[in-house]
């Protein structure tokens, strides 16, 4: 998937940051929102739309509104460049195959180990034992 193809059906909504900048931070709107339009794009396949709504589902609104917000630095444009890196890595790691787990069998020694563990384990217990005479 081309990720330079979804940066033209990104749209950005810019507002003013808070913190630290004094008057700059008062006449400036460097604070920018991220929105992606998910049912909408022509670049994801149904297939991957689906799996995105699934997985991002807590970023996604009723709307089906994918958004994502970054106010970091005090330029605009530096913001946009963080905020669609964000989506980006967002994007990949939602689909991203899951690793089949197999199952593996402890080995010989892990049982050993584990059986001599809880011996010792028991034997402190035993030995706290009070005994009477």
């Amino acid at each position: 998937m081309n990720y330079n193809d979804l940066h033209k059906e990104v749209t950005y909504r810019t507002s003013r940051s808070g913190g630290a900048g004094g008057q700059h931070v008062n006449k400036v709107s460097t604070k920018v929102e991220l929105l992606f339009n998910v049912e909408a794009s022509e670049v994801l396949n149904d297939n991957k739309k689906v799996i995105i709504a699934y997985k991002l589902k807590n970023r996604i609104s009723l709307e089906g509104v994918f958004a994502i917000q970054c106010d970091e630095t005090r330029s605009q444009s530096r913001n946009k460049d963080i905020a669609f890196e964000r989506f980006v890595n967002l994007l990949k790691t939602a689909l991203a195959p899951v690793k089949v787990r197999r199952k593996t069998k402890p080995s010989y020694s892990s049982k050993r180990k584990r059986l001599d563990n809880k011996k010792k384990h028991s034997q402190k217990k035993s030995d706290r034992k009070f005994k009477g005479e």
